[in-house]
């Protein structure tokens, strides 16, 4: 990735220096900087107050109430997890990280999950129907309030940066669907072609 940044910014100085806009570019190049520095400022708060949220329904033992409600709804979706495997509560939290818009809490959080469906996966080398599910699932990020976009849109300086909400909303609850629909037709047909071998 190092090696990109230092291909683009090189390139965006030869092309300068030779055209003559060494100074936009250098301009450019520090305002790009500045930008940066507001968003990731803007960032801080909303990450902070959501994290803290989810913190506390960890530790307050809301996610193993909630884990426990939503099983019966996540059972025909993993059907290989077991009602007491950490994994439910994880998945619980990083569907709820993603549906925040939090996509850098998900990220650690589905990491979790996956080292977790690993354990008890009984051959490592090949991914698990629910292995696979919650991939296409958190994939999907279904978002009910993106938050980071907010952020970023406000740290912008947009007008009205929670116009983003419907269409996210739509976008997001469509591409879930149809994750979860293309892993539930995938499996099937896996599962058919092993029977029949």
């Amino acid at each position: 990735m190092n090696w990109i940044y230092f291909i683009l910014i090189a390139t965006s100085l030869v092309f300068g220096l030779i055209n003559g806009k060494l100074d936009s570019v250098v301009t450019a190049m520090f305002n790009g900087c500045d930008v940066a520095v507001k968003i990731a400022i803007s960032l801080i708060g909303i990450m902070a107050f959501w994290l803290g949220i989810m913190k506390i329904a960890e530790k307050s033992g809301l996610v193993n109430v909630i884990s426990k409600m939503i099983y019966p709804i996540v059972k025909p979706l993993f059907k290989d997890v077991k009602k007491d495997n950490p994994a439910i509560g994880d998945i619980t939290m990083s569907l709820g990280a993603n549906a925040l818009g939090l996509t850098n809490a998900a990220t650690p959080i589905g990491l979790k999950v996956m080292k977790e469906l690993q354990e008890d996966n009984p051959n490592k080398n090949v991914a698990t129907d629910s292995m696979c599910m919650f991939l296409g699932m958190n994939t999907a990020g279904f978002q009910i309030i993106p938050a980071t976009v907010i952020a970023i849109l406000a740290g912008l300086g947009a007008k009205n940066p929670t116009e983003i909400v419907i269409p996210t909303l739509i976008v997001t609850s469509l591409s879930f669907i149809v994750a979860i629909i293309t892993a539930l037709v995938l499996r099937t047909l896996w599962n058919k072609k092993e029977n029949n071998e």
